[in-house]
């Protein structure tokens, strides 16, 4: 009963968190904290509720696998919360509920993830409980065999799926040799051989010091963060794992068909991109709002499905990986009418790089994009993750002030210019997974 009381105080605290005003959250103030012990973080202190988000990354994430190991931080990372110090899973479990704190390990491709969400009033035993999962996880035999076996669950699940499919033959035939194309949670070859020698590999060259960004969001002043960083994070490993160099992203312009019977195709999409912090970068971004990032609002939206039927969705993105640039996107269809909708897709590619925008696209794209931004701010947890993030993209701290202004900033005669250089047609590359008419598969 206490512990559900705990869980509901904490929902109700997180709750009116996301019911603060929109602009009030927009206009947040961001400290730089640096701590005796020689780590950064930045701070946006609320203390309306007694209430603290806490963010850490760490720079590397799947891509430190070797193709042969491929899965090994995956997995330690859903082992973090399995046990540590002298407690096993349960006993952590039950640790943690007591406490009302939150915590969620994972790891992408450049980053493993590490959230935390707890009341003040127990804050130092909540730290106390991460930091035994972070510096003395026990990676029981027990854990390994169980968490391995839902990993392996959900391989099985994604060798049938035919988006997970494209996605991993997309980033194959793009990134070749890169660690980008091994996949992340590894492969039904790879997991079964991780042995626990790997996952503590992985534990040590993952969470090291030389590649921490944190943010904090909440009930804590700067002093008090500072001092409970080091101790948090004082015990890890100085250096890791050595990151991976860049990727040569390889855009063949072609379209390859993965057979898979499926009555709906799934296709995965891309060209070159843009850095975060290359003086084209937003108008690059207003681009992709138009072209396909807009919804119901998109071109290719309006082309594919309100003209014509061919799909329930389509869009697209711009990816700002830490070692490639892409600009993305995916569609599902059906396999007699995919390769028209490929051809369309290409078409407006085309269309819009040789005639452009209109101004009246162009100012609504800048509305949404500036409006829609305060409403990412609306609580502790998600200001955390975005001022982490901000970190790891090297963006200033003062970058939520400035953000709208720079769209704003954007004119009809760059966005038109960026267009017709930075979209690509020749290199844009299709991979297909289902059966769709009029595109052929290789031949094994």
């Amino acid at each position: 009963m206490i512990r559900a009381t705990l869980r509901l105080c904490l929902a109700a605290l997180t709750g009116a968190l996301m019911l603060a005003a929109p602009g009030a959250r927009a206009a947040i103030d961001i400290q730089k904290v640096e701590t005796p012990g020689g780590l950064t973080a930045w701070l946006v202190e609320d203390h309306t509720i007694p209430f603290t988000a806490l963010e850490i990354r760490f720079r590397g994430g799947t891509a430190l696998d070797s193709p042969e190991k491929a899965g090994a931080t995956s997995l330690m990372t859903a082992l973090l919360e399995e046990g540590a110090g002298e407690m096993d899973a349960r006993a952590f479990a039950r640790a943690r509920d007591s406490l009302a704190t939150t915590f969620r390990f994972d790891a992408s491709t450049d980053a493993v993830r590490v959230s935390a969400r707890f009341l003040t009033e127990n804050r130092e035993a909540a730290l106390g409980l991460l930091r035994k999962s972070l510096t003395q996880p026990r990676f029981d035999a027990e854990a390994i065999e169980r968490v391995r076996g839902q990993m392996m669950a959900n391989l099985r699940s994604d060798a049938n799926d035919p988006r997970s499919m494209a996605d991993k033959a997309f980033e194959a035939a793009v990134f070749g040799d890169h660690p980008y194309a091994i996949p992340g949670d590894g492969t039904l070859d790879t997991v079964p051989n991780l042995a626990r020698d790997d996952i503590v590999a992985a534990h040590r060259g993952a969470l090291a010091r030389d590649r921490i960004y944190i943010g904090a969001a909440g009930d804590i002043t700067a002093d008090e963060l500072a001092a409970l960083l080091d101790d948090l994070l004082g015990d890890l490993p100085e250096t890791g794992t050595p990151l991976p160099g860049d990727a040569d992203p390889a855009f063949s312009g072609e379209t390859q068909v993965v057979d898979f019977d499926t009555p709906q195709s799934v296709a995965v999409f891309g060209q070159p991109g843009v850095a975060i912090d290359d003086p084209d970068f937003f108008a690059v971004y207003i681009v992709n709002r138009i072209l396909g990032g807009g919804s119901f609002e998109s071109r290719l939206m309006e082309e594919l499905r309100e003209k014509r039927g061919l799909t329930y969705g389509v869009g697209t993105y711009l990816a700002d990986r830490d070692h490639a640039k892409l600009w993305m996107g995916s569609l599902a269809s059906s396999n007699d009418t995919m390769a028209q909708a490929v051809r369309l897709v290409r078409s407006e590619w085309a269309r819009l790089a040789r005639d452009g925008v209109t101004e009246q696209e162009l100012q609504d794209a800048k509305t949404y994009l500036t409006g829609a931004y305060p409403l990412r701010f609306d609580g502790n947890a998600p200001i955390a993750r975005i001022i982490v993030g901000m970190q790891m993209q090297g963006l200033p701290i003062d970058y939520v002030r400035t953000r709208n202004d720079r769209i704003r900033a954007v004119t009809l005669e760059e966005v038109n210019r960026v267009a017709a250089e930075r979209l690509d047609p020749e290199a844009l590359s299709f991979t297909v997974v289902g059966q769709p008419e009029g595109m052929t598969a290789p031949a094994n």
